[in-house]
């Protein structure tokens, strides 16, 4: 696991090596607690040990303010224990994976995001403190184009371009998975850019935004909500998610338009997005029964 957090720490983002080292220190908690030991040979490893690292997963109880772990959360740590493992079995380590009978069994989640209503809200606040309304703003761009916040942080006016259409596009390269991802500027995105061309802070490190960290932006959006009276926790994994079902997928743009503007490598991923929709399946029904009741 040290090889592999070594040698892959210049391609993974800062958060995901973070899982890493986090999934290793798990696994050697594991092994004092069960088996009295620091470490383990590759060749000991067998499916009753990722059973018994599931089990006490699932049991572990954290003496700082963390809370337990669910379901996925055990099966992401499995998961990263098992690309580890699998990388042993590719590099002549091991002769074969432990893991080729286990399976993985993720809990479906339903994705959080902000209803048209919730969003016009946000959409029309202003703010007389600086702070929040700048704040407000970056995570309406997230609403408006689907950036995640590490994404629209490092974005630059070389990111917006000309695109095909003689209109502007936003064109960056994601860094979670590093997928090109080309997004046709919404007006109120374009609006938001606008409105920040000349702020010092955004000017004096080269950014579209005043950026601020993510966990310093978390705490203000959770005064804006409760300022708005929004019951939901804002983060930019929501704004994300809002683009994709709120100002996407419910105005009839087509899944494959919308994974390819998120810079989703699978459609199978956006189509997590797809099931929340209802409303928009309710509406293309009522469509179809018209055309039909018309006989067109």
């Amino acid at each position: 696991m040290e090889y592999h957090n070594r040698e892959t720490a210049h391609k993974l983002a800062h958060g995901t090596l973070k899982n890493y080292c986090t999934t290793q220190r798990y696994i050697e908690k594991f092994l004092k607690e069960k088996y009295k030991r620091n470490d383990i040979a590759l060749s000991e490893l067998n499916y009753r040990f990722i059973m018994d690292f599931e089990s006490y997963l699932q049991k572990y109880k954290p003496k700082d303010h963390h809370k337990p772990l669910g379901n996925n959360g055990v099966m992401k740590h499995i998961e990263r224990l098992r690309k580890m493992v699998n990388m042993a079995v590719t590099m002549d380590w091991l002769d074969k994976a432990p893991f080729a009978k286990y399976k993985l069994h993720f809990d479906k989640s339903e994705r959080g995001y902000l209803t048209k209503e919730e969003l016009n809200v946000l959409a029309y606040k202003t703010f007389s403190i600086e702070r929040l309304q700048s704040v407000l703003d970056m995570f309406l761009f997230s609403c408006f184009t689907g950036l995640a916040y590490i994404d629209m942080a490092n974005l630059t006016r070389g990111n917006i371009v000309k695109g095909i259409d003689g209109g502007d596009w936003l064109v960056t390269n994601r860094q979670k998975t590093e997928t090109v991802v080309k997004v046709p500027l919404l007006p109120q995105a374009s609006a938001l850019i606008k409105k920040y061309h000349d702020h010092p802070k955004a000017s004096n490190s080269d950014t579209l935004f005043p950026v601020i960290s993510n966990q310093r932006m978390n705490g203000y959006l959770k005064e804006i909500a409760d300022i708005c009276g929004i019951g939901k926790t804002l983060t930019f994994h929501i704004a994300r998610h809002t683009f994709a079902t709120t100002v996407t997928l419910s105005n009839g743009v087509p899944i494959e338009s919308v994974s390819k503007m998120l810079g989703h490598t699978s459609i199978r991923t956006t189509q997590i997005y797809a099931k929340v929709v209802e409303h928009k399946l309710s509406e293309d029904m009522q469509n179809l029964r018209e055309r039909m009741a018309s006989g067109s």
